[in-house]
Formats: structure tokens, sequence, C-alpha cells
């Protein structure tokens, strides 16, 4: 059986790849949300491990509604990158100066 720490521990590595993948690769916009999409999985292992620990039901469907706007957020997102690189010809964080003031 698997213990409440053991997945604690699983959650924090995901968390921490989720932030190096943050903070190593600044430039490309597809690595960017992919990391925080390791970050939110993080978040959801805690809460089904713990919802799991406590026999609470609570914390499984906080994980729904949390899947269900990363999903909508990823879908958002995927699409106004498509449009940027249309528009620009590149995904880089760098070069992107369109909403700059």
């Amino acid at each position: 059986m698997v213990s409440l720490s053991q997945y604690l521990m699983f959650a924090a590595i995901l968390f921490g790849l989720g932030v190096a993948g943050i903070m190593i690769n600044r430039k490309n916009i597809i690595v960017l949300m992919m990391s925080i999409e390791l970050i939110l999985l993080a978040v959801n292992t805690n809460f089904v491990a713990f919802s799991h620990f406590l026999n609470n039901n609570t914390g499984q469907i906080f994980v729904f509604f949390i899947l269900t706007v990363a999903a909508a957020e990823a879908a958002i997102g995927l699409a106004i990158l498509v449009v940027i690189y249309r528009h620009k010809g590149t995904i880089d964080v760098e070069k992107l100066d369109l909403l700059k003031g």
C-alpha cells in the first residue's frame, strides 16, 4: 500500500519539475504551458491523496472542477498560440511584443 508521504513526495517532484520548467525555459510558450499543467497536476495529486486518506470525497470533486478549467485553459491558450504564430511567425516569448504598451 502506498502511504500519504509517498503521494506527497510524488506531487512535490511534479511541482518542482513544473517550476524548473518555467525557470529554465522562458522562451517557448508550449513548454511554459506544459510546466503550468505539471503544477496543476501536482495540486490535483495532493487533493486526491488527502481525499483518499481522510475518507472524504470533496478533494476528488475539486479535482474534476480543476481538470475542467485546465482543459478549457489549455484549449483557449493553444488557440491564442496558433493565432499569434500565424500573425508573428514565431512562438518565442521574447519576440512577442504584441501586448506591450
